[in-house]
């Protein structure tokens, strides 16, 4: 992949541009040079913004596609990509000269790009691109039914990629914030690490410009050390490798440098700089056998010292998209290494991933190249840590994934930092909404428990299991946080709804009956019960109430509002006094409900259990809210360097942001030795992605969890 974009870096001739692609696709067919000679003809007249003719473009893009995958149906596609979009033919045209299959590829091509335009923020906006970019990727999943498509695009941006500098830097940044959010993470769950990784390098470059020059200076300054360490590393493994048996020709040793925008994730995830990244070498090892990856690993954890906690086999527990690999990191005199060792045919997978499916082919062609991308659609993408990539709060996006087993041996991949109930989501819904525990490797484990690579998780369920909304915080995958979401507005729902008819009932003194038949004839009757947290709601349902039923209100007195130290309450009944009941301990800003008691009203969180059976028992109610202005409150875990002072310095930092500290605990170190402090602060900021933001701009941020829902039990 390097060596074709560094070809193609200096080609301004479409002469230049077709040796390239003939040197890449040697051998093609008399429809592929009909398709070049169409696609010169249909955009002859057009320029690039570089000034180079236009045609350059799909014939690069041709080639990349070509490397990646041999099969000539794609080449086609490549060079027609934008023939339909940017020229006067129709997908009718494509179709009767190419046939069926090309024609199904560019327009599931130019699809892709009027769904850009629908859904993408556009380059002149001001407005923040990521939210509008994930749409964009989840829109494209969910209409893109052949994976080619995605190869082929992944292609056609990574030329793009290549060229930006001749727009504008507005449109530089917009461009590679895409290629960040949409395709990079694509490109990784299809598996194809080279495009993957030159995405994401490139991506850097312009979004964070400044941290790229300073590792490309480092790098740069030290190159001729690492070089040295490297070579050593490899010669030495070389002659390991022959010592334990293994012919010349039956294995290779290769290194490299690590990816510029990998370093910047590490050095983010622990708060540390490039010089104290130890291993910014990485070394390969291919062998021909599964059995001979771990004759290696055996050969070098005798020979060198492992660091274990850095161990992963993905050979025995493959990730979902295929990639199998054992990862080890070694460390002796030379200094730090990170070791991959594989075959050379998951060599091919982890390089090519899916595209893999058709580069060894007879041509390419397959029967079965249409492959159905559900299994896309439902991997856990970590969507919602992409505004966390951007606050530079957790870093590390798309590695790291943890392969887990049930118990009876299917194995899930999950995002790292993933919790059993993220596990039971990933199995199924039904299982998720109806965990009560797990076990762990066979020990009882909370749904709560931080999963490793290799464990064995098996749910236990119970049809009457209630989820959590303070788990929210807890869970890391897309599906998950959709399923906690999803029971907890049903819950929230349906807490509404019984409140309202028993703070009505409580509030007029008429039947329940004709309270609940007052509801059900309400116009806009979803809205009527969310009465029991807003007061102009309240009071417009009481209003239409009393003009309905006025006969039936002899003695009724109209509520009014009195207002306690911390509660606003709506009553037509005097309250003498406020208590909290023994079974929660709602914070400030919680959703809270209130049952009256003789002369007194006792507050509950609105989701507590104990308050549910009253709530369905048809205990009297009372309207009531919190006086004061919502705080929020947040569990953070910030990076700090021991030196004297550093804690006053965060402290001040903290009260510059309005914060409040409720607790705070120093001196934790990580199995990295680094070292975190972790508090806990309260903050009238709402807005948890604004506050993330803010905090790290000035912290070195490595996570945030909302501790919100202050029913925990």
């Amino acid at each position: 992949m390097e060596a074709l974009l560094k070809k193609a870096e200096g080609i301004t001739t479409i002469t230049e541009a077709q040796k390239l692609l003939f040197e890449y696709h040697p051998t093609y067919s008399p429809l592929f040079t009909t398709a070049l000679n169409l696609a010169k003809e249909a955009h002859s007249k057009q320029r690039r913004k570089s000034g180079e003719p236009y045609i350059i473009h799909p014939i690069l893009v041709a080639t990349i596609t070509a490397l990646i995958s041999n099969d000539e149906t794609m080449i086609i596609s490549a060079l027609l990509h934008d023939v339909v979009e940017d020229t006067e033919y129709t997908i009718e045209e494509i179709g009767e000269i190419f046939g069926d299959d090309i024609a199904f590829l560019v327009e599931g091509l130019t699809k892709i790009e009027i769904i850009r335009d629908v859904e993408l923020i556009p380059s002149s906006s001001s407005k923040k691109l990521i939210t509008s970019a994930l749409t964009f990727r989840k829109m494209l999943l969910s209409s893109i039914k052949d994976v080619r498509v995605l190869v082929v695009k992944l292609c056609d941006r990574l030329h793009n990629m290549t060229t930006l500098g001749s727009l504008s830097k507005e449109k530089q940044l917009r461009i590679s914030e895409e290629t960040m959010v949409v395709y990079a993470p694509i490109a990784h769950r299809l598996g194809i690490s080279q495009m993957k990784n030159r995405l994401e390098d490139l991506s850097f470059y312009y979004i964070y410009p400044d941290a790229y020059r300073m590792i490309d200076s480092y790098i740069q300054e030290n190159s001729q050390n690492l070089h040295l360490k490297l070579n050593r590393f490899v010669r030495d493994i070389d002659n390991l490798m022959k010592d334990n048996g293994f012919k010349e020709e039956e294995f290779e040793v290769f290194g490299r440098v690590k990816h510029y925008y990998s370093m910047y994730q590490k050095m983010q995830r622990k708060g540390i700089g490039i010089d104290e990244v130890l291993d910014l070498i990485a070394i390969r090892i291919l062998v021909n056998d599964d059995i001979d990856c771990y004759k290696v690993l055996g050969a070098l954890h005798l020979n060198y010292k492992p660091i274990i906690s850095r161990f992963k086999d993905y050979i025995t527990l493959p990730k979902e998209n295929g990639y199998s690999t054992i990862h080890t990191t070694l460390f002796n005199d030379n200094g730090i290494v990170e070791v991959q060792i594989r075959t050379f045919e998951m060599h091919k997978t982890a390089e090519y991933g899916i595209a893999a499916h058709w580069i060894y082919k007879d041509g390419g062609r397959s029967s079965d190249n249409k492959v159905n991308l559900e299994w896309l659609e439902g991997l856990q993408y970590q969507n919602d840590s992409i505004e966390e990539f951007y606050s530079l709060a957790k870093g590390d996006l798309f590695t790291d994934d943890i392969s887990v087993l049930s118990p009876n041996g299917d194995y899930y991949t999950l995002p790292r930092g993933s919790v059993a109930l993220d596990f039971a989501y990933a199995v199924h819904t039904d299982i998720g909404d109806k965990a009560v525990s797990a076990l762990v490797n066979k020990i009882s484990a909370s749904l709560l428990t931080t999963l490793k690579n290799g464990d064995i998780v098996n749910i236990i369920t119970n049809d009457n299991a209630k989820v959590r909304c303070s788990w929210f915080d807890s869970v890391k995958t897309s599906r998950a946080k959709e399923g906690i979401r999803s029971a907890c507005n049903a819950k929230l729902k349906e807490c509404n709804h019984i409140s309202a008819i028993n703070i009505l009932t409580a509030l007029t003194g008429v039947d329940r009956e004709i309270v609940v038949e007052l509801f059900n004839r309400c116009e806009l009757k979803e809205n009527a019960y969310k009465l029991t947290s807003d007061m102009n709601i309240y009071k417009d349902v009481l209003d239409k109430f009393i003009e309905k039923k006025s006969d039936l209100l002899d003695n009724f007195t109209y509520p009014i509002e009195s207002i306690d130290e911390n509660f606003r309450f709506f009553s037509n009944e005097k309250i003498e006094k406020v208590e909290f009941d023994y079974c929660c301990h709602p914070k400030m800003g919680d959703d809270i409900i209130a049952f009256i008691e003789d002369d007194k009203v006792v507050i509950h969180h609105k989701f507590c259990q104990e308050a549910y059976k009253l709530m369905i028992a048809h205990k009297p109610m009372v309207f009531v809210t919190w006086v004061n202005d919502k705080t929020a409150r947040y569990r953070l875990i910030i990076s700090l360097q021991n030196r004297p002072g550093v804690l006053a310095e965060l402290l001040y930092k903290l009260a510059t942001l309005d914060l409040n500290v409720v607790s705070i605990e120093l001196g934790i170190r990580s199995s990295e030795s680094a070292e975190f402090c972790k508090l806990e602060v309260e903050t009238k900021e709402q807005n948890s992605k604004k506050l993330q933001e803010k905090l790290s701009k000035k912290l070195k941020l490595i996570e945030m969890i909302s501790l919100n829902d202050a029913y925990k039990k």
